[in-house]
């Protein structure tokens, strides 16, 4: 299995080097029935890199970032593949037997042929571009399907403004796989022992995911009536009266909707609360038909805990208004999950289709040969989403 250094770039220390430089021919569009697929672009790594697992279709990826960038994070200048993508990668191949990662040397070109899942137990750090929502979302899937279960130890932030948090993983995805046959007490489990706010992080979770031999159709189509809303407001090295401000004024605007509206309030110090100070407010709202949908905010430099708590009530109302049976974080999941189900049509409504999702559909047709049918509900300002499974099973799972 290949080694990667931690920056991504250079071959990590050892009797040889395993980063082979390769070619730059320009990629060519993919043609059906290619041996190996061909993108550009650093955008929509993670999905790439997942699906190419899934479907053990080999890819090649040209011009990752092959101009020198700022980020936000970071003042220092970077081209080719980031931190998280080569931690992203370093995880993949631990949990996977087979695997081959070749990246060039200015790291603007990625071959990744994948292997299988084997699973087991393993620790990793997760680094501090990305947040552990980011990584954990793509290893679902993984999980799944492995030989054996999953049980990490991750470490990096645990909650940010650009991923699923932690506490919107145990209360929205991890449930949304009950509607796949895949059973709770199986030992699906995310525990978060240590928080981690940007930019230092320092944050602890232990994931367990069951294995299965194969999913189960869906057909969740309706969402129901709102009946309650549940939220954390977290903060570490702050002040507790941070966390009781910011649960303050979310309900204040969401009591408007509804009556029973509860904010619980988790404050983390010392070795508990990570390295940085930080804080942070995520909403789930469920329905009459066992809908969950989530929002949720972080706080940058300056914001007030007033504004915070206000602009997270706005966001799962925005949830709400959309419709769906998922929230618009969740639907490349779901559909993911619905091409892997047995070869039975299922069927899902969504709010607005956002445009990851868009990509995904395109590449769930490109790995799988997947196609979804998307019939507009004018009525109600939704979209009817229906396919076919493939037929996945896990075919390496150990005896249990």
């Amino acid at each position: 299995m290949t080694k990667l250094a931690a920056n991504g770039m250079k071959p990590a220390s050892g009797k040889s080097s395993v980063l082979k430089k390769t070619s730059k021919r320009s990629s060519q569009p993919n043609e059906p029935g290619a041996a190996v697929l061909r993108y550009k672009g650093s955008k929509h790594f993670r999905q790439r890199v997942v699906c190419s697992v899934l479907s053990g279709r080999a890819i090649r990826i040209d011009d990752i970032r092959p101009f020198p960038t700022t980020t936000d994070y970071q003042e220092e200048v970077q081209m080719g593949i980031m931190g998280h993508e080569a931690a992203f990668l370093r995880l993949v191949d631990k949990l996977t037997n087979g695997t081959q990662v070749e990246i060039n040397e200015t790291g603007t070109t990625l071959r990744f042929k994948p292997g299988y899942v084997t699973g087991g137990r393993e620790s990793h750090d997760c680094g501090t571009s990305r947040s552990l929502g980011w990584f954990i979302e793509g290893l679902l899937p993984l999980a799944l399907f492995s030989k054996t279960p999953f049980n990490l130890t991750l470490s990096g932030i645990t909650n940010d403004d650009v991923d699923l948090s932690v506490d919107a993983l145990k209360a929205v995805t991890l449930p949304l796989l009950k509607h796949f046959g895949v059973a709770e007490e199986g030992g699906l489990e995310l525990k978060v022992k240590r928080r981690g706010a940007p930019p230092g992080g320092g944050g602890l979770v232990e994931f367990r995911c069951p294995i299965v031999r194969e999913l189960k159709p869906i057909d969740f189509t309706e969402p129901g009536l709102i009946k309650r809303i549940r939220g954390n407001a977290y903060c570490t090295k702050v002040s507790p009266q941070i966390a009781n401000r910011v649960a303050e004024s979310s309900r204040g605007l969401l009591n408007r909707l509804l009556p029973d509206v509860w904010v619980h309030t988790d404050h983390h110090a010392g070795r508990t609360g990570g390295e940085s100070p930080g804080f942070a407010l995520s909403l789930v709202a469920e329905s009459t038909t066992g809908v969950l949908l989530v929002a949720e905010t972080a706080a940058d430099k300056g914001t007030l805990p007033e504004d915070l708590g206000n602009f997270g009530s706005k966001l799962i109302l925005e949830e709400i208004k959309n419709g769906g049976c998922v929230d618009s974080s969740h639907q490349s999941l779901a559909m993911l999950l619905m091409v892997l189900c047995p070869e039975d049509v299922s069927r899902l409504r969504i709010g607005k289709l956002t445009r990851y999702s868009v990509t995904y559909l395109r590449h769930l047709r490109d790995f799988f040969g997947a196609y979804f049918r998307l019939k507009p509900d004018p009525q109600t300002s939704t979209v009817l989403v229906s396919c076919q499974g493939i037929g996945f099973k896990n075919l390496s799972r150990g005896a249990t």
